[in-house]
């Protein structure tokens, strides 16, 4: 199997195990490209990818910017604060216009849950969610398997928990279903009210503890709170959610083994995380990083193989 069973990556539910599995193969590779001395392929030579960001990213726009031309690909970047939606365009118009400059590729970020989905029943080119709404985000809970994949040699059999606001957060619900896929073993842990109430329906257990999670867990995955999305207070003030659910070095050194921390960015340090453990040897927070340019160097190139020149 040498391409994807998909033609847009719109949200981890929609892959196959196969298809996860061949992404990591191919990012193994690019990883490699990235970290020679000449880090470009002419593998999307002729190929122009528009990035549409209808929403703030600094660390997700800059990687796919820097895959793409990783790839050889020609870039168009599109910010929706300077563009004709604010004159009350409509999606789709604004999509088919840039498509009619010849573009191959959109990479979306949309406020909106299912812009994306929406957008691929209406246009014919190949769509990268890069995070819609509090729904998913697709290549971030990639690159977060591939780190835990490098770090401890595999996904299957690990017992993962992702710790926060999982209620607003897309890396969550991605990051569900790909352990899931993989094999993995997921617990949420959090306050009750930054809880989904179908969370336990997608086969993920809740512990209350932050202890108790940290003591089971191989791998923590530190969110932060996603206040933009949050209309109203779930919690009284970040410093009791600090005491509560903040991952600090005492209880990291407290536990009775190593885990490996990780967390997808921004991080808010003092609140999820502090600096000690953000910096500290069991962090992968960096690796994240770099994994996420080859992560998206595979994707691109996967859906590319679709494209009919």
């Amino acid at each position: 199997m040498s391409t994807l069973s998909v033609k847009h990556l719109l949200g981890i539910k929609n892959l196959q195990k196969e298809d996860i599995e061949l992404i990591f193969n191919t990012a193994d590779n690019f990883k490699e490209v990235i970290n020679r001395p000449i880090r470009k392929v002419p593998s999307l030579r002729d190929i122009t990818v528009a990035n549409l960001f209808f929403e703030n990213s600094t660390r997700t726009k800059l990687s796919f910017e820097l895959a793409e031309k990783r790839l050889s690909a020609d870039t168009l970047n599109f910010s929706a604060a300077s563009s004709s939606v604010n004159k009350g365009e409509t999606l789709v118009d604004t999509v088919n216009n840039i498509l009619a400059m010849k573009v191959d590729m959109l990479v979306m970020r949309h406020p909106d849950a299912g812009a994306a989905t929406f957008l691929s029943n209406h246009i014919d080119v190949p769509i990268v969610n890069a995070g819609d709404g509090a729904h998913e985000h697709p290549t971030q809970a990639l690159l977060d398997a591939y780190s835990i994949r490098e770090k401890l040699g595999s996904v299957e059999g690990k017992k993962v928990v992702i710790v926060g606001d999982i209620l607003h957060s897309r890396v969550a619900l991605s990051n569900i279903f790909c352990l899931q896929k993989l094999g993995a073993e997921v617990k949420v842990c959090g306050l009750s009210t930054l809880m989904p109430k179908y969370i336990e329906s997608l086969g993920v257990g809740y512990e209350p503890s932050l202890m108790k999670a940290l003591e089971w867990c191989d791998v923590a995955n530190m969110l932060r709170i996603q206040l933009e999305r949050q209309d109203t207070k779930f919690f009284p003030s970040k410093k009791e959610y600090s005491m509560m659910y903040g991952l600090n070095k005492e209880r990291l050194d407290s536990i009775s083994k190593q885990i490996t921390v990780m967390h997808p960015g921004p991080i808010n340090r003092g609140v999820e995380i502090t600096s000690d453990v953000a910096d500290s040897k069991q962090s992968i927070i960096l690796q994240q990083v770099e994994n996420g340019v080859a992560i998206r160097m595979a994707v691109l190139y996967l859906l590319a193989n679709s494209i009919k020149k």
